[in-house]
């Protein structure tokens, strides 16, 4: 159907709708990925041990750049920048695992100023790869994609189980010192009886480690979003995750769990500052590993993009494509300027506008000011910060585990029956991706300058599924009709 067979010669997408009707469809567009958008800022936050101000600050940044991007997308950006389709976007999962090992290794403002550069040359790069990205496509079929977000999905979760039960190390370990050995150790150094380097180990059961009180919550949220996803219909059912962090965000304040002092104190407009902490720092390995996350996330763009002509029912030219791609690269170049993260379109919004059927852009358009206009409110970042972790296990296992379940969704399109050598790609891929998860001081021999490389699953998993599929399929072509079903699936 041509253009020119809509009213007034106008296609759907290019159609804008009265105000009222476009804030409202942007705000519904802003409630499907709000979950998402804040989940990573809170992760990467706390991985990098900064005080509950700053966290609250990367949300707010979060927003305001999640907010800005999707204009660019959506809006266009001269010819260079933006698919012109209805499209959110946010932080990729994809980028989750490698920032919180980068995060882990260096923590505070210099482990932020090396992640911040680090993503902002990813982003250039990006940009400079996403006219060839078409060609390099054929190295990630279907095998090595799903054993990549697959792997994704495992590495993420025991961060949701941490935090229903409590951090492996911190004031809510499993174990602490006992109070009266720590105390005759003390009096022991101050006579000099004891060299400073002895100290010691957590014996006594931490009564703060998985509460009774804190799993209830965190299955009061599980148990309402299983209800919601279930028994409610249309917009409701598609915001089962943040519906559940509400209702245990308000059992949490009933019950005292929650502080509104950081609330209280919070401003109700500030400007979002570039290089809040500081000028970024650009080490090379962690600039290769933010490269790769560019690579995927340019990839799993891809598929969505075609996915979303699809549903708009708007053929995508090579043009188009390549401007969508870049606008992700200049998105994540602006992400790292302004303190925040890598940034790709938002799969659960594709599938809003397929049940919605409006697939005007000038909504997310709306959506992307409302979401600049809520990182502009401090207030908002910091009343997300101030729920207690807990409240987000309940909902982390859910998210967690539907990237890894969209990962084996992904596969149960791959042929294992005639090519055993598929199941030796994911079974291999996977194994190498569990060896920081479960053996983390695997590398305590090794460089420390390829720590933060190899102490990524994420990224053993896709270098041995890329490679492993190479030696064992070649790199045939992939086509077109395959991606885009690929993107239809895609979860983030």
């Amino acid at each position: 159907m041509s253009d020119a067979t809509y009213q007034g010669g106008v296609h759907p997408v290019d159609e804008l709708l009265p105000a009222p009707k476009l804030l409202t469809l942007g705000f519904q567009h802003v409630l499907v990925m709000y979950a998402g958008a804040i989940a990573v800022p809170l992760i990467v936050g706390r991985a990098l041990n900064l005080p509950p101000e700053e966290v609250a600050f990367l949300i707010s940044a979060d927003l305001f750049v999640c907010g800005i991007v999707s204009i660019i997308q959506s809006l266009g950006a001269t010819q260079w920048f933006g698919i012109k389709l209805p499209v959110m976007m946010g932080v990729t999962f994809a980028s989750v695992g490698p920032m919180v090992a980068v995060a882990t290794s260096t923590p505070g403002h210099e482990g932020a100023r090396a992640l911040f550069g680090a993503i902002i040359a990813a982003g250039v790069i990006g940009i400079v790869i996403a006219p060839f990205i078409s060609k390099m496509l054929r190295f990630f079929p279907p095998v090595v994609t799903g054993t990549l977000i697959l792997t994704i999905g495992i590495s993420l979760m025991p961060i949701g189980i941490n935090w229903i039960f409590g951090l492996q190390a911190g004031p809510t370990a499993p174990k602490i010192v006992d109070p009266e050995a720590a105390a005759w150790l003390d009096a022991a150094r101050a006579a000099g009886n004891v060299p400073a380097s002895v100290t010691l180990a957590p014996t006594v059961q931490n009564p703060l480690y998985a509460a009774g009180q804190n799993i209830l919550i965190a299955v009061l949220v599980l148990g309402t979003i299983l209800l919601v996803s279930k028994f409610a219909r249309g917009f409701l059912s598609n915001i089962a995750v943040l519906v559940g962090i509400v209702v245990g965000g308000v059992v949490a304040a009933a019950l005292g769990m929650m502080s509104f002092d950081k609330v209280g104190a919070a401003e109700w407009f500030a400007v979002i500052k570039p290089f809040h902490f500081g000028m970024p720092t650009f080490d090379p390995i962690m600039i290769a590993t933010m490269v790769l996350v560019m690579l995927v996330t340019l990839i799993e763009s891809t598929g969505m993009f075609l996915a979303l002509s699809d549903i708009c029912k708007k053929p995508l030219e090579q043009k188009s494509l390549a401007a969508g791609l870049r606008a992700d690269g200049l998105g994540t170049v602006i992400g790292g300027i302004f303190n925040t993260f890598p940034y790709t379109s938002f799969s659960q919004n594709v599938g809003l506008v397929g049940v919605t059927g409006i697939r005007s852009r000038f909504v997310c358009v709306a959506g992307g000011a409302i979401m600049i206009v809520l990182g502009l409110i401090p207030k908002m970042g910091a009343l997300v910060e101030s729920l207690p972790t807990t409240v987000l296990g309940g909902a982390g296992l859910v998210m967690f585990g539907m990237v890894a379940a969209t990962g084996v969704r992904i596969l149960a399109r791959v042929d294992f029956a005639t090519n055993r050598h598929n199941l030796f790609i994911v079974a291999i891929s996977v194994g190498m991706g569990m060896i920081p998860l479960v053996a983390p001081n695997f590398n305590q021999w090794m460089p420390h300058a390829i720590h933060p490389l190899i102490h990524s699953g994420i990224l053993l998993a896709a270098i041995t599924a890329v490679i492993l599929n190479w030696f064992y399929n070649g790199a045939a072509h992939v086509d077109e009709a395959a991606i885009r079903e690929a993107g239809h699936v895609a979860d983030h």
